[in-house]
C-alpha cells in the first residue's frame, strides 16, 4: 500500500455481479450492454486522473490495435498518457494491425476509425517495458512524482497486483449481469482481505461504481 508521500496505484476493472471480469472464452460483450452516458463520463474522469497506464502484455496488444484508430470519449487519455507494459519477455517490435474491413468493424465497434498521428502510433509502439520483479517495479513507480498509476489488466496481471498487495484503490464497475462462470478477479488471493468502501454510485444503465481501499 502506498505511503502518504507516494502516488497510489488504482486498479480499474469492470466485473459482473458474481465477481467475474470476463467470460471463460474471454468475451466482454456484457460490459457494453449496460454502458450509459453518466458511467462513461465517470470513466473519462478516472482516465484523466492517471499519470501512467500500466497493463500486462495481453492487454497491451489488444489496446495497441484499437486505441490509435478509435474515436471515443476515452481515446485522448488512452493515447496521450504514457504506457508501461509488464512483461519479463518484452514485447514485439512495433504493432502489427490487421486493417481488413472485418477487423476494422470489430476493433471500432462499427464507428468510423481515424488515421492516427505519428506521435500516437509511437506512444503505443514504443511503451516502457517493465521486465523486473513486479513488486520492485511498482515500488519504483510509486516513488516517482506524478498523478496516479492506473492499472488496466488483463485478469492475470490484475490478480498478481492484488496478490502482492500492491493495489491502493479499487475502482470497480459492477454490471447488472450474472455470468455464472468465467475469470474471477480475486481468485489469486491466498487469504481474505478486508476492504473499506469509499463510495458507491449507481448509474442510469444499471452499473454501480464502487470504490474500495484496503482496510
Amino acid at each position: 500500500m502506498a505511503s502518504a508521500t507516494e502516488r497510489k496505484l488504482v486498479l480499474k476493472m469492470s466485473m459482473s455481479l458474481d465477481g467475474f471480469v470476463a467470460e471463460r472464452d474471454g468475451k466482454l460483450d456484457w460490459i457494453f450492454r449496460s454502458s450509459s452516458a453518466d458511467s462513461r463520463a465517470r470513466l473519462v474522469d478516472t482516465l484523466s486522473e492517471a499519470g501512467v497506464h500500466i497493463m500486462g502484455s495481453g492487454s497491451y496488444y489488444d489496446m495497441a490495435a484499437f486505441w490509435p484508430f478509435s474515436d471515443t470519449p476515452f481515446t485522448a487519455a488512452m493515447n496521450d498518457i504514457p504506457k508501461i507494459v509488464f512483461s519479463r519477455t518484452g514485447i514485439k517490435d512495433g504493432t502489427q494491425v490487421d486493417r481488413t474491413a472485418e477487423a476494422e468493424a470489430k476493433l471500432t465497434g462499427g464507428r468510423p476509425s481515424v488515421t492516427p498521428t505519428a506521435a500516437v502510433l509511437k506512444s503505443w509502439a514504443e511503451p516502457t517495458v517493465a521486465r523486473g520483479d513486479l513488486a520492485e517495479e511498482v515500488r519504483r513507480l510509486k516513488e516517482q512524482p506524478g498523478k496516479l498509476i492506473l492499472a488496466h489488466g488483463g485478469v492475470r496481471f490484475a490478480r498478481s497486483l492484488i496478490a502482492a498487495g500492491l493495489v491502493d484503490e479499487y475502482r470497480l464497475a459492477v454490471h447488472p449481469v450474472v455470468l455464472g462462470q468465467g475469470h474471477a478477479l480475486f481468485s489469486g488471493l491466498h487469504s481474505p482481505a478486508d476492504l473499506r468502501l469509499v463510495s458507491a454510485t449507481a448509474y442510469s444503465g444499471g452499473v454501480v461504481g464502487a470504490v474500495y481501499q484496503p482496510a
